[in-house]
């Protein structure tokens, strides 16, 4: 039986020697190395402990698949900040911009709604519900896709096969349709 080195001893040279026989070890010891203070930065930018550590489970995962991970002179460290700091930011700006759509609709202003507001909420849900049921079928499935699934831009382009450009303006125009059938107007189908 040989001996083992410590994961928390191993030097980029010892990484790399050890990914060559065992990558998933050597990965390990990456994310021992580091995971403290990639879920420090990830904390500090979202502001939600166990969200940071789900990124830095996230970025790890990506790590395993990043094919220079173990090559000389690839900057794991730095890499795996970067990643780290950009999901980060990305979903801070996804928050963002989800809170603007949510703050700009229609939402009832207590807590717990008394019957009247219930029954309106289900009612403008069957508005909604029939309004989508007039659109396009490119329509109602990327507005399904986005706000229904939470999805991203990207996520919807990857998930419909469709070019980032084409999401946001068939995202555009599925909005303003929908809108149009909610007003009763007709709906022209782009």
């Amino acid at each position: 039986m040989s001996p083992t080195i410590p994961l928390t001893r191993l030097d980029d040279d010892g990484v790399r020697t050890l990914a060559a026989t065992d990558p998933q070890a050597a990965l390990a010891a990456v994310a021992h190395a580091h995971r403290g203070r990639l879920i420090h930065l990830a904390s500090s930018i979202l502001r939600d402990r166990d969200l940071a550590g789900d990124v830095v489970q996230e970025v790890l995962i990506k790590a395993m698949h990043e094919p220079r991970f173990f090559d000389d002179g690839f900057q794991r460290g730095a890499w795996l900040y970067r990643v780290t700091r950009n999901l980060c930011l990305n979903m801070v700006r996804d928050r963002k911009r989800r809170g603007d759509i949510l703050a700009g609709m229609d939402t009832p202003r207590s807590a717990s709604p008394d019957q009247v507001g219930s029954v309106l909420g289900e009612q403008r849900h069957d508005l909604v519900q029939q309004a989508l049921a007039n659109l396009s079928a490119h329509h109602r499935r990327i507005l399904e896709e986005r706000f229904y699934n939470d999805l991203s831009y990207a996520e919807i382009a990857e998930v419909l096969d469709i070019k980032l450009g084409t999401v946001m303006s068939r995202l555009s125009r599925a909005k303003t349709a929908l809108l149009r059938a909610l007003d009763g107007q007709p709906v022209a189908d782009w």
